[in-house]
Order: structure tokens, then sequence, then C-alpha cells
């Protein structure tokens, strides 16, 4: 599963957590401005926006899992079982693939109201990259400075979602997020008041207990509640330095730990945590062995290229010794 958040200082940052039981091999990829974007079934774009973000690339073609253009257009695909529905081709619709999705807004699209456009007229195709890679199950977010949707692709067609909190999760789908957090609105972050019985002298005696409802499990549903409480509640100065480590703060409040979600082949954790400065172009992610922030400016790339740019991830834990 995985968790994605916007954050707004005096820039604006998108990223998330990928939570798997395995990694692909997945790079940082700067895709430029002529790079041939080529679809299964709507036109190639074979000049488009620039874009970084983290994408396993495979036959040449950039399986973006998370991405940022150069106007600053963010967009995110997170896990989504049982629930995603891609449809046949559908006349009179832009037929697009998931793993098309990312580029193909990206490529086109500088604001959420473009990509509102662009959607209005998609349908998501239910067709596999290759035998050996089948479609995920995914839904998406897409944000801008000013605002943020959820996208996702059901049995009874395809939802747009306004996103107020500014974090998405996974299943269930995004109404019932929203609304669940009608269970925690009487949590915060100063102490309690008394509201058990005015018979009782009840005081708090422990800081942070504002809070408390806030879930702490690895579900879904429980990181959307955590993630938007921290996010929501958030502060920080809006220098470079102080942003960038409060939006890995952010994600690091739901990150997951080997051990603690079983499934079917080993156990779920937070392969990387990716913050993207989309006003700059920079790329930042950490890694499950390596908690040392690395970053990639996509703007100290040749843009005009028609050749992909990508950087393998640094995974071994980088440790400064003091002494």
């Amino acid at each position: 599963m995985c968790t994605a958040a916007t954050y707004k200082t005096r820039d604006h940052y998108f990223g998330r957590n990928l939570d798997y039981e395995f990694s692909y091999n997945e790079t940082v990829t700067v895709t430029p401005r002529n790079y041939p974007l080529h679809f299964r079934r709507v036109p190639a774009l074979d000049t488009h926006y620039a874009m970084i973000g983290m994408a396993f690339v495979q036959q040449d073609y950039p399986l973006y899992y998370d991405a940022t253009n150069e106007k600053g257009l963010s967009m995110a695909g997170l896990n989504f079982p049982g629930n995603a529905d891609y449809k046949p081709e559908t006349a009179g619709k832009d037929n697009v693939t998931p793993f098309e999705f990312i580029p193909w807004i990206l490529g086109q699209c500088a604001t959420v109201q473009e990509a509102r456009e662009k959607l209005a007229k998609i349908s998501l195709l239910n067709e596999n990259f290759s035998a050996q890679l089948p479609l995920s199950p995914l839904h998406w977010m897409i944000s801008d400075r000013e605002e943020s949707i959820v996208v996702e692709s059901v049995k009874d067609g395809l939802k747009v979602y306004d996103n107020p909190v500014g974090v998405m999760t996974n299943n269930p789908t995004f109404d019932y997020h929203l609304t669940n957090l009608c269970n925690y609105m009487s949590a915060g972050c100063a102490d309690p008041e008394n509201r058990f019985s005015d018979r009782l002298d009840l005081k708090p005696y422990s800081r942070g207990m504002g809070g408390m409802g806030i879930p702490g499990d690895l579900s879904s549903a429980s990181r959307f509640v955590k993630a938007a409480f921290t996010r929501l509640n958030s502060r920080t100065g809006d220098s470079e330095s102080e942003s960038v480590s409060q939006f890995f703060h952010i994600l690091g409040s739901v990150a997951q730990q080997k051990g603690c979600c079983q499934v079917e082949h080993g156990f779920e954790y937070t392969i990387y945590s990716s913050c993207c400065n989309t006003d700059k172009g920079i790329y930042y992610y950490t890694t499950y062995e390596n908690s040392q922030i690395s970053g990639v400016d996509m703007h100290r790339e040749n843009l005009d290229s028609d050749k992909l740019v990508s950087y393998p991830l640094i995974t071994g834990q980088q440790i400064r010794m003091q002494n």
C-alpha cells in the first residue's frame, strides 16, 4: 500500500511513500521535452512538458509511479485492489492505459484545471503493458500549488474527487476516507477539555493527549487519518531545508517497518519516500536502508533532449561519523 501528500510553504511539495514487499529497481527518471511518448490508442506526444519522478523503465518506456512536470503539476498512482476497474476500448473517448496515464497527463497539462478537462474525455483502457507486466489496480492523486484531486476508475465509471485534505492512501474509495474523518473531529493538537463529566476533575496527565483516538496501525484507512492529521496540523519554516525535512516527517508518520505488515510473499515496508519541490523541479528521496535525503534536479539536465535520464537509487545507509 502507499501514502501520497502535498505540502505548501514558500514552495509547493508533492511526494509519497511506496509501500510494497519488493522493489522493481525503480530509478529517478527525467523525461525531456523531446523524448517521444507513444501510447497504445491515442496519438503520440513527440514534444511535451518535461517531467521527473520515480519510474520503472521497461522497453525504453518510463512507467512512472509518481512524477512532476516542469510546470509544477504532479501525479502519483497508488494501489487500489478490488476497486479499480478498467474498461474496454470506448468509442468517442481518449482510451489511455493506466501505465500511460501519468505521462499522458503530465505531458500536456500545466494545472489541475487542465487535467480536469482531459479527464472529462478519458477512459482508462484495460490493456496490459506486456504478458510479463499486467496492469496494476491503481487510483491517482493529481496536484498543483492550488488544488488537488483524486481519480478513480471503478465499475460505474470514472470518478474525480476534490481533495481538500491533500493526502491519499488506498482502499476503500476516496469518498469513504473523507467521511471517515468525521469519526476523529474531536482530535486536536491542544490539551483536551474535560467533557466526560463536570462532576469529575479530569486533567491531562501527558502531553499529546489532544490527539488521542488518532489511529496508528498500518491499514489504509488509518494511514489516511494519521497522514491527514499530521499534514493539516504541520508547522514549519519556509526554507527549503525546513520544508523538505518537514515533508519527510509527514510521510514518516505513516511509514511501514519490515515485519509489521505480513503479506503472502513476505512483509510490506516503505521501499522509498519521495518529496518533489514542484516549483524548482528537484526530486528528493530516501529509501528503507538509506535515511539520508538524496536529490536530483531536473533543470540540471538537458530538457530539450530526446533521451531518458535515469539515476539508480542510493540504497545503502549513509552514516556521517563525527569523531
